[in-house]
């Protein structure tokens, strides 16, 4: 690609391009709710599969076959149905654990710091689905923490538990980070175009591995950011409407 294209790719469509890697060739990605960046990349796998994929967004009118809401979904997921999922939270530590509970002591409540929205059924989820993709737009050292405050949905388990699913890897605003799950720890597989490892090292709270050269993060082709600003644009739209507005202008 040209660094003329490059130029005018912005953050949220370097993060969507990452996550769309990651996607090619699955059969059945699902998004759940507030999940527009994850949700775009899901589509424009769509666009590109020629049929091949399938995505359910919750939320959707135009794009979620389900018509019992998260319990579908659920199901779906526990019979092996759902290839990739996405999660995020407040906080995310090294270990891929996610808090969707909030922080300071939530023994206290409700004079804890913060409360987050819930966990619904992350932690199923987590534990079924085989690829889940974490994101976070925000990388900050108060995002990406050494140790969450509280587990709503652990990124490993011990060996006698059972279970197919877990963490694949972390895209924020700054980085793609890949996950191994047998050592529970994150390695920094990229850093977007004019990020250095060193300011991610800055922002991040948790320690990580990083190779001695760290690659530059892939940016969608020009027929591919041309797809994304048009037809997924619109799709985005009905779901998320002040996100397509705000990033593309739909």
């Amino acid at each position: 690609m040209s660094l003329h294209v490059k130029q005018h790719v912005s953050t949220t469509e370097i993060m969507i391009g990452a996550i769309a890697g990651m996607l090619a060739g699955l059969g059945h990605i699902a998004v759940g709710a507030s999940s527009p960046i994850p949700g775009s990349a899901a589509l424009l796998t769509r666009a590109q599969s020629n049929g091949r994929t399938r995505v359910s967004v919750l939320g959707s009118r135009d794009n979620n076959p389900f018509t019992d809401g998260g319990r579908e979904l659920f199901d779906c997921a526990g019979q092996g149905r759902i290839d990739a999922f996405f999660l995020s939270g407040g906080q995310i530590d090294g270990a891929a654990n996610i808090n969707l509970v909030g922080i300071g002591d939530l023994d206290d409540y409700p004079r804890a710091q913060a409360r987050f929205p819930g966990s619904f059924g992350s932690s199923y989820l987590y534990f079924v689905v085989p690829r889940v993709i974490l994101f976070r737009e925000e990388h900050t050292p108060r995002t990406l923490v050494e140790k969450v405050d509280f587990v709503s949905a652990p990124g490993t388990s011990p060996p006698d538990v059972y279970r197919p699913g877990g963490p694949h890897a972390l895209v924020t605003s700054l980085c793609v980070f890949s996950f191994d799950r047998k050592r529970g720890r994150f390695t920094l597989a990229s850093a977007h175009p004019g990020v250095m490892a060193e300011d991610v090292r800055a922002a991040t709270g948790f320690d990580y591995d990083a190779p001695a050269r760290v690659p530059e993060t892939l940016v969608l082709d020009a027929a591919s950011l041309e797809l994304l600003r048009t037809k997924v644009a619109r799709e985005v739209a009905e779901t998320y409407p002040a996100f397509a507005k705000r990033t593309w202008g739909v």
